[in-house]
């Protein structure tokens, strides 16, 4: 249940300060994020921006009842069976920033959801990790995590639907294969990517490395740590916002759909996790070399047993799953290793200051909050617990005949709307309209024709 202590209203002073040092803003963009991880909200006038500090912006709650198309889903109870009512939504302080994007002068403002002043809607995914971290707070304990991001570059001029990568501005071809890590790849799209990292610190965002990934088109970048989960969150939505938009300034489109070529490497969203407790140490660090703290060992155990149960949430769409093909490096079972990519969670090898966990399971659709919320509850759940991890995989972990992770999305609901543990950390009113959004986009797309149906069965028989 949420408490007051949820509630973290923002200093109208942020406001104020803001449009004095940006005297030239005309318009701000109000930021919500759904259920699905997309961006919606509204664009108001400058004059608006203090009032939206003090007295909130009414947004409708079917927002948190839409299916990935934008689409009320009405069996949730969010819509008309509420009159389509609206909620306040108070800012994020400290998110109010310029877009530099924009060829007008704009910038933009992450929002919360509230029921009233005190108390934090249930559907909204930011107010669900902050319950969430504030139960590590409690025990005394901050997570300390980063995201890393892949995606594609398309071409915004393709015909069809159907993705192409783009077409280099050195060579003139479209490729046909890349490096994985290749200088050459980044040095052919060095001006649009410098300029994203440029655009996301001017935001403040930490974005780190860039690296060229195993397909034509496709990269990864870094996020920095930091010991704010919902920080942490924040950089990757925002990351992602800026991608797109620096993207189109080069007449070209991005996409972070978890596998839109059939026959490349599906776009991958891994988390890298560890614990500090009141004295600023980090509980995973072992005493000795070749030893694992408890700590460490409870969070893995609890990450790996509940990971069918959170796995609809790490892959939330019906393309989520087409990234556990063969040979595309995406782990299919709940297993763990120390410096093993074959595996879902891995130890990295680094110094042991810096001993973490890195989940790689989740694709880019993931939300970024859910899958903290998910992640950070399946490790308190372990650690509460004290749930002993397997033993660790030597070698390649898809070669051992482990227990399959669900391979579709009905398969992973079921396993998600059955769990008591997702249902007591992010809420059973939550996972019910979770649920039910996805299986009703599930029912739609089951009643889709395909083309390659009428390729297989319109003259077979």
């Amino acid at each position: 249940m949420f408490t007051p202590e949820d509630a973290q209203l923002p200093d109208a002073n942020e406001a104020i300060e803001f449009l004095e040092q940006n005297p030239d803003i005309e318009f701000v963009d109000l930021l919500l994020l759904d259920m699905n991880g997309i961006v919606r909200g509204k664009r108001v006038e400058k004059d608006k921006l203090q009032k939206a500090y003090e007295q909130g912006i009414a947004l409708p709650i079917s927002i948190y009842g839409m299916n990935i198309k934008g689409t009320p889903v009405e069996e949730t109870g969010l819509g008309l069976e509420i009159g389509e009512s609206d909620a306040i939504c108070y800012p994020v302080a400290g998110s109010l920033s310029r877009q530099p994007w924009q060829k007008r002068p704009i910038a933009q403002l992450m929002l919360e959801m509230y029921e009233d002043k005190e108390t934090p809607l249930f559907a909204d995914p930011r107010m669900i990790l902050r319950r969430i971290v504030r139960q590590f707070k409690a025990r005394g304990l901050t997570p300390v995590s980063a995201y890393e991001l892949e995606f594609y570059l398309i071409d915004s001029k393709a015909p069809g639907n159907a993705p192409l990568p783009p077409v280099s501005p050195i060579t003139g071809k479209r490729p046909e294969n890349t490096q994985v890590y290749s200088l050459d790849e980044l040095d052919e799209y060095a001006e649009l990517l410098t300029q994203i990292i440029e655009a996301a610190r001017e935001q403040g965002l930490p974005a780190d490395t860039i690296v060229a990934e195993s397909a034509p088109g496709q990269f990864e970048i870094n996020l920095k740590h930091t010991d704010d989960a919902l920080a942490a969150c924040d950089h990757s939505i925002l990351l992602k916002r800026v991608i797109k938009q620096v993207a189109h300034d080069h007449d070209l489109d991005t996409t972070f759909m978890a596998k839109p070529y059939a026959d490349q490497a599906g776009n991958g969203m891994h988390l890298h996790i560890s614990l500090l407790d009141d004295d600023g140490n980090n509980v995973f660090e072992p005493e000795a070399e070749g030893e694992m703290t408890d700590m460490l060992r409870y969070a893995l155990g609890g990450m790996l047993t509940l990971m069918p149960q959170y796995l609809a949430i790490m892959c939330p769409n019906i393309n989520s799953y087409r990234r556990f093909a063969p040979d595309f490096y995406v782990p299919n079972a709940a297993t763990w290793g120390i410096e093993n990519r074959t595996t879902a969670l891995r130890i990295p090898g680094d110094v042991p200051a810096a001993t973490r966990i890195e989940h790689r399971v989740a694709g880019t659709d993931a939300n970024p909050y859910l899958m903290m919320a998910a992640l950070l509850a399946s490790i308190m759940y372990g650690i509460d617990n004290k749930i002993e991890p397997s033993e660790p995989v030597v070698g390649n972990a898809y070669d051992l005949d482990n227990e399959p992770l669900p391979t579709n999305l009905r398969d992973a609901l079921r396993e998600l709307s059955s769990s008591d543990a997702m249902r007591q950390f992010l809420g059973t009113d939550f996972v019910d309209v979770f649920v039910t959004c996805k299986e009703k986009e599930l029912e739609e797309f089951e009643q889709h024709v395909t083309a390659l149906e009428y390729d297989w069965y319109l003259h077979a028989f």
